[in-house]
């Protein structure tokens, strides 16, 4: 017979999952009213997009920006930890998935779009799917929950993987794409070009 308080940990916990579900779907509610598509206007669905520069980036389940959603993970698992190591671990998942959340949303805002249109690589970005955009939470996810089970060397390794390859086959990587978000610079965008 369990006591009152050994159950609570357990609530708690199953109540920050629903916290992190809740989110999930508020974000994909709140995108839908923006008037992001559900799926690509293809009209189909791919469990890979391989091309960077093509109207399929960013409008089915993965791309090649997948990993640097799995890294986001890793940081915010990172943070959690800081801010939380008290709380139970779906509670840390709570506030990951909010901040995943909150990149999300303002990720597909018109200001954003068109700073990457103008800033970045991205020159015809248009904005996630909504699918594509739920998909990036869940990959985020999938990144927080590694990096819980997996020693920070071992993390730490896997980002670095993650960065050099995708910077490496594409061009671009979350380092690279924050930069140039934040503060362009025209020899990574003549770079990031093929130039």
């Amino acid at each position: 017979m369990t006591t009152a308080g050994a159950a609570s940990p357990d609530w708690s916990g199953k109540r920050w999952l629903v916290v992190a579900l809740a989110l999930l779907i508020i974000q994909i509610v709140v995108l839908y009213l923006m008037g992001r598509v559900p799926i690509c206007e293809c009209g189909y669905v791919k469990l890979w997009e391989g091309e960077v520069n093509s109207p399929g980036n960013s409008q089915h389940l993965t791309d090649w920006y997948t990993p640097s959603h799995i890294i986001h993970g890793f940081l915010f698992y990172g943070l959690g930890w800081l801010l939380l190591r008290r709380q139970p671990l779906p509670a840390r998942l709570s506030l990951a998935v909010f901040i995943e959340m909150a990149w999300e949303l303002a990720e597909n805002s018109p200001v954003v779009i068109d700073r990457y249109r103008s800033a970045t690589m991205a020159l015809g970005y248009s904005g996630d799917s909504i699918i594509n955009s739920a998909m990036d939470t869940v990959s985020m996810t999938v990144g927080f929950l590694v990096a819980s089970r997996l020693p920070l060397w071992l993390t730490v390794a896997i980002a670095l993987f993650f960065e050099l390859a995708t910077g490496y086959i594409i061009r671009d990587n979350l380092t690279l794409n924050v930069l140039m978000l934040v503060w362009p610079i025209d020899a990574v965008r003549q770079w990031q070009g093929g130039a």
